[in-house]
């Protein structure tokens, strides 16, 4: 079985094993220097200002939509436009903290979204935000889409949880909004076990993203930004000031054991998604050139593809059906991501009235017909080629 993932870490041997000894010589294993260091390290990989370093790629969806409430950016009851295509975690923060979420549809030949799309949205919901979803590696026409936002006042947010490394236009994906989510667990292009954590330019975001990371106090915050919430709320004692809440937040703090394992694999991060750029084109071109099974998908739009996993979406479902059964204890195969959104129980449960519209879109189409195997750094020869007598 070709399995998505293979390793828990790139170069896990050599990782265990310094791993093991950060442990035993540690002081303190909860949120401390390693965390800080690999905030820097990652903000400064990233080409942003600021990196909140939270427990997993969830918590980072959670933690930006509840600052912006925080900040007032946004408020409870406000439509926010998400991608159909996505993961389930980008969408439930959306309705756990009262906003309307809005099912933008989908490009078939990008899996994402477009200005277009957007633009047909927005004719029948008036956005107040768009938490976009960098799906696979890929994009649409993403600066488009943020000088639609710019335009329109909507504030573009990015879930970048499987784009790490793509470029368009001479930038990351993940630069492109006022802030990013990034997702470090198992099997995504660096992992760190479970992480995940937020980047922007912001300083006030940041401020209060770890403050929402924490309780809603200013542990983690700086002397200067300390004294300055202190002195807003006249806390003036120290004792009562450690276990002062100024603002909604939760505990999504990570470990020192995420720091030092994240700040271990940044080493490794270019090689990591060149060699999945590679697997891309060895596999997912001569694929998607079977265009009378196979949809294509673009990519030559992209200055470079951090591919996350290897989408095809077939002509009809009943050859997805027999690809399924093709890969049946050969290759692990999974739906295109989380499918479409609007079909999943929980959005019928809560956000019914905004998926009636939703019944011909290109996700549904996606979420009949498509599927993915994985792209890792350590894919064989041998394994591709199955992949390709198979597919």
């Amino acid at each position: 079985m070709i399995k998505l993932i293979k390793s828990t870490f790139h170069n896990e041997q050599e990782t265990k094993e310094k791993l093991c000894e950060f442990i035993k010589s540690a002081d303190l294993l909860s949120f401390g220097p390693e965390c800080k260091k690999f905030e820097e390290n990652f903000a400064k990989w990233q080409k942003r200002k600021h990196c909140v370093l939270v427990n997993s790629g969830s918590s980072a969806n959670l933690a930006i939509v509840q600052a912006l409430l925080n900040e007032n950016k946004i408020k409870k009851g406000d439509n926010v436009g998400f991608s159909a295509l996505t993961w389930a975690t980008n969408v439930m923060p959306l309705i756990q903290l009262g906003f309307n979420a809005i099912p933008v549809d989908i490009e078939l030949d990008t899996l994402n979204i477009s200005s277009r799309k957007l633009l047909e949205t927005i004719e029948k919901h008036q956005l107040k935000m768009l938490f976009i979803t960098n799906l696979l590696g890929f994009c649409d026409d993403i600066d488009e889409i943020r000088r639609v936002c710019e335009e329109k006042q909507i504030i573009l947010i990015e879930d970048n949880c499987e784009s790490l490394g793509s470029k368009y236009k001479g930038k990351l994906l993940g630069n492109f909004g006022l802030a990013s989510t990034f997702s470090f667990y198992v099997g995504h292009h660096m992992s760190t076990i479970e992480g995940g954590a937020i980047c922007t330019d912001d300083d006030q975001l940041a401020t209060m993203l770890r403050i929402v990371r924490a309780h809603g106090w200013d542990r983690n915050l700086n002397e200067s930004q300390q004294a300055k919430i202190r002195n807003k709320f006249k806390v003036n004692s120290t004792f009562y000031s450690r276990y002062t809440f100024y603002n909604l937040g939760f505990n999504l703090r990570p470990t020192e054991i995420t720091g030092f394992i994240g700040n271990e694999q940044l080493g490794y991060l270019d090689q990591i998604i060149e060699q999945r750029k590679k697997n891309f084109y060895e596999l997912a071109v001569p694929i998607y050139e079977k265009k009378d099974k196979y949809f294509a998908i673009k990519y030559d739009h992209m200055d470079f593809l951090s591919n996350f996993a290897i989408p095809v979406v077939c002509r009809t479902q009943q050859i997805r059906d027999e690809l399924v059964e093709k890969c049946q204890d050969k290759i692990e195969i999974r739906p295109i991501v989380g499918g479409d959104m609007t079909r999943q129980p929980f959005f019928l449960k809560y956000m019914k009235k905004f998926a009636d519209h939703f019944s011909n879109s290109n996700a549904k189409l996606v979420h009949d017909q498509g599927l993915y195997f994985g792209n890792n750094p350590e894919l064989t020869s041998e394994e591709k080629e199955i992949i390709l007598q198979v597919f």
